[in-house]
């Protein structure tokens, strides 16, 4: 059907924008309007966000319908500032480096060769720590992997210290482990372990007979299709496609370059590598799985009990599966897990009620899970938003784009939202509780909607002797115009 309507046309452009910065979208689904509204809004949110926090890289992307559906990359990976973050752009991934190391081990139960509820010593004999208290019970894989099993949350050495962050080999490791104490007793209460899916890790290794990372580069890398995905650091294509790591923030807003680093036996809990795009397949693997119970590298039933909570946590009600973290939030369950290591952070989260994922990755020392929040947050404030009764024909493109709100905040962006526009005021912590929605009233006027519908304020846009939009009007006050940023980013 042609499409002949001003509002029909944004939803052309719409789609056409979503076409242009991500993987290619059913074209007549209402429900690919409504995403790639609020992604248009994510995508000029997190591009805020680069720039407003000094972050140098970040990448991201969000699946739905078991697919990538939108990725993004924002600023540069490399330490002369000129090779363009993408979504192919490599991340450590630090501790969503545990996700796949429970995913071996289960491999490993479903064939009989390992029992959740039998002592790690069981497979390990050198892992015995000196109990910290006398009526523990044994430290179990489940506990292991719920981190509940009373373990340290490292072993006793000094790897995630600056400048060197030298890392354990396999014997240091083993030589520490067999001279320390538990924290506290096994099955009690949450304390995360990098230690203890490590020994996960050694678990595969002994059970299998295989090197750790030949097991997973055959049995679960491989197989789910994960090329860009590795168990090490690949330090040669560091500033071509590996991201350059870099530090907190200092006080006069610089940030320390860091070196790259290799895991060595921490690798099961925190020594991966990936990309946006493969996360998104890994995302989409257990999607699918959890829609069709069909067993693909596990049995849909394995994937189920691993993201199904194993441990409550009695003073804090933290959450855990197996290997996954479980939350929620206004009521759905979201499963995954976040990555934090020296330059490199990276976050993992599914909403299996939904049937979405959001991939976050950054090359600085900020958590990106309050983004991967904040983008579930627009798409969901989206999703079915109508305004009340019948809207003018009006080119909401025409008003799309950044505006300066200085002195009293930094800027603000306008994109097309439901037949009306979106107003959010940049740098925002929480653009879908903040945003204010425009509906059109024609003539360049729009009105402030609340939230019970009715309408406030009046925001008139004002144009320029060409017809173009260069400013609008609130409360007597003009808010000039901004230019596009860097990548056709409004």
């Amino acid at each position: 059907m042609k499409i002949k309507t001003a509002f029909g046309r944004s939803i052309g452009v719409a789609l056409a924008w979503l076409a242009a910065v991500g993987p290619a979208f059913p074209q007549s689904a209402p429900r690919a309007v409504e995403q790639a509204e609020a992604l248009r809004l994510a995508d000029a949110w997190l591009e805020s966000i680069a720039a407003y926090q000094n972050i140098p890289a970040i990448s991201a992307g969000v699946v739905a319908d078991e697919r990538l559906v939108w990725a993004r990359g924002y600023g540069t990976l490399d330490a002369a500032h000129k090779v363009a973050a993408t979504p192919r752009t490599i991340y450590s991934i630090c501790s969503i480096s545990k996700l796949f190391t429970s995913v071996a081990v289960m491999q490993l139960y479903e064939a009989g060769k390992v029992r959740l509820d039998e002592p790690v010593t069981t497979y390990l004999p050198w892992a015995k720590l000196t109990s910290a208290e006398a009526d523990s019970g044994p430290i179990t894989l489940r506990a292991v992997l719920s981190h509940s099993g009373g373990l340290p949350r490292d072993a006793d050495l000094p790897y995630w210290t600056a400048p060197d962050f030298t890392f354990p080999t396999q014997a240091q490791l083993r030589g520490a482990v067999g001279a320390q104490a538990s924290a506290g007793p096994a099955s009690r209460y949450y304390r995360y372990s990098n230690l203890g899916l490590t020994l996960v890790g050694e678990t595969v290794e002994a059970v299998s007979g295989q090197a750790y990372g030949d097991y997973m580069q055959g049995q679960v890398l491989g197989p789910l299709g994960l090329a860009d995905t590795r168990t090490s650091m690949p330090t040669a294509l560091q500033g071509v496609r590996l991201a350059v790591g870099y530090g907190a923030r200092k006080r006069d807003g610089s940030r320390d370059r860091l070196a790259a680093f290799d895991a060595r036996a921490i690798t099961p809990a925190a020594g991966y590598t990936s990309t946006v795009e493969d996360l998104a397949r890994f995302a989409a693997w257990q999607l699918r799985l959890l829609r069709t119970g069909s067993a693909e590298v596990l049995k849909a039933s394995t994937l189920r009990e691993m993201q199904r909570v194993q441990f409550v946590d009695p003073a804090s009600k933290r959450t855990r599966g197996l290997g996954f973290a479980i939350s929620t939030r206004g009521g759905q369950t979201f499963v995954g897990h976040e990555g934090n290591c020296p330059g490199h952070q990276s976050v993992l989260s599914l909403e299996p009620a939904s049937g979405r994922a959001v991939i976050v990755m950054n090359n600085a020392s900020e958590s990106p899970e309050p983004w991967a929040e904040g983008i579930f947050a627009l798409l969901d404030k989206r999703k079915g938003f109508e305004f009340e009764g019948a809207l003018p024909a009006v080119d909401l493109e025409a008003y799309a784009g950044r505006y300066s709100e200085q002195p009293y905040a930094a800027e603000s962006v306008m994109v097309p939202w439901a037949g009306g526009l979106a107003y959010v005021v940049l740098p925002s912590s929480a653009p879908a509780a903040e945003l204010q929605l425009l509906k059109p009233k024609g003539g360049d006027v729009f009105r402030r909607v609340r939230d019970d519908g009715s309408e406030a304020d009046e925001f008139r846009f004002v144009r320029d002797a060409s017809g173009k939009v260069v400013r609008f009007i609130y409360e007597g006050n003009p808010v000039a115009r901004l230019p596009p940023v860097a990548g056709g980013r409004p």
